[in-house]
């Protein structure tokens, strides 16, 4: 007899297959568990009497009985995707099949320090609630994409570079979302998570080898293997914006390293490099994009050098992996056409073993709403019972 917390284990391993298929025969199960088809039926009639599965109509005969389809149940409970990011954050209600209920996003200015933040995602989940006619009970968890660097493991923001807000740095930040929502939190790096959900918006074409680059206030970005995100030994955030572009380049601010990649191709950068043009001086990210939208020609040759040397380090990042598949994401890849385009035609023009190689490049399924999406997939994925 199978021992009670091997049960467990496999029974919970057995609801996420469910749940990662979408809609799935005990034929099909059988096929992907070693155990019997005894313990298969008891395991389904488990989780259809705690609610957590459903029956979901019948497959193709063939040659017997149709087969009973099981899919898990949407209504069981509720999941909250949590992103904070550096210009905006989000959040998003979720059903347990990962479908959005509801989507909040706001701007993150100099007032959102990390109180006031939380005060205001108290009050969001709240009104969500409220408007789904849900009690605090029926929220799972609080999956949050962040900001890092961060400890994972003591489930820290530590001290993450150009929050318009004071008061960033070593900011417990499950503990204080607990604290306040009454929610259980789990937390990793906001690129991670957005490739989490991108991958999970692909999952009908299983992409095994992915890439994901946000370009925005910062660069950040996330690597999946074999379908599963690679942690480093620290917290990989940034670290992309460091890549040296340009040996003796310029340096964004007083931290980093000369000739880094972001220091080329980031708002902050844009902003910086506007300071040279007399007409543009003191101009913000919001002014840049306006006189883009104009068709500035000053204006427009920042952001297309821009986008060729985020073309120079996606290749870097290209050659060094080579992924399948490539997610572009964030206010500079949303900035206007041109940049995405001119960001991979200098991709594709300096990758090696190219036409033989040739990744696939995208804004995403999920674009703006990835990292609260995968926040909350990531929360499913640990969701115990």
């Amino acid at each position: 007899m199978e021992a009670p917390h091997a049960k467990l284990e496999t029974k919970k391993k057995l609801y996420q297959h469910i749940a990662n298929q979408g809609i799935v025969s005990k034929i099909d199960l059988l096929a992907s568990f070693t155990i019997t088809t005894s313990t298969m039926n008891r395991l389904l009639e488990d989780l259809l009497a705690d609610g957590l599965i459903q029956e979901s109509g019948r497959g193709s005969s063939t040659g017997g009985r149709k087969p009973i389809l099981f899919e898990i149940n949407p209504h069981y409970g509720y999941i909250i995707g949590l992103e904070i990011s550096r210009f905006y954050s989000s959040l998003g209600l979720y059903d347990m099949q990962l479908n959005a209920k509801s989507q909040v996003r706001w701007r993150m200015d100099e007032d959102m320090t990390p109180g006031r933040f939380v005060s205001h995602v108290a009050q969001q989940i709240r009104a969500l609630l409220k408007d789904h006619d849900l009690t605090q009970d029926r929220i799972i968890s609080i999956g949050i994409g962040a900001v890092g660097p961060l400890d994972r493991e003591r489930n820290m923001i530590l001290k993450p570079l150009h929050f318009r807000a004071q008061g960033w740095s070593d900011v417990p930040i499950c503990q204080l979302i607990e604290e306040a929502c009454g929610i259980p939190a789990i937390l990793d790096n906001g690129a991670n998570t957005a490739l989490i959900g991108e991958h999970w918006a692909l999952r009908q074409e299983q992409p095994q080898h992915m890439l994901y680059v946000h370009a925005g206030v910062s660069l950040r970005s996330a690597m999946m293997s074999q379908g599963r995100i690679i942690h480093g030994s620290v917290d990989m955030e940034g670290s992309i914006g460091q890549m040296i572009i340009q040996k003796d380049g310029p340096r964004l601010q007083d931290t980093g390293n000369y000739g880094a990649l972001e220091a080329f191709v980031s708002v902050l950068a844009l902003e910086k490099q506007a300071q040279a043009h007399d007409n543009l001086r003191g101009a913000s990210y919001d002014t840049l994009l306006r006189e883009l939208s104009r068709n500035n020609p000053v204006v427009q040759k920042l952001f297309l050098d821009a986008a060729t040397n985020l073309g120079i380090g996606l290749a870097n990042l290209i050659n060094s992996f080579h992924p399948e598949t490539i997610i572009l994401g964030g206010v500079l890849i949303s900035s206007h056409e041109s940049f995405y385009s001119t960001a991979i035609e200098t991709a594709i023009a300096n990758t090696y073993y190219y036409p033989e190689y040739t990744p696939v490049f995208s804004k995403g399924a999920l674009k703006e709403d990835a990292v609260a999406a995968g926040a909350a997939l990531m929360a499913r994925e640990h969701f115990t019972f």
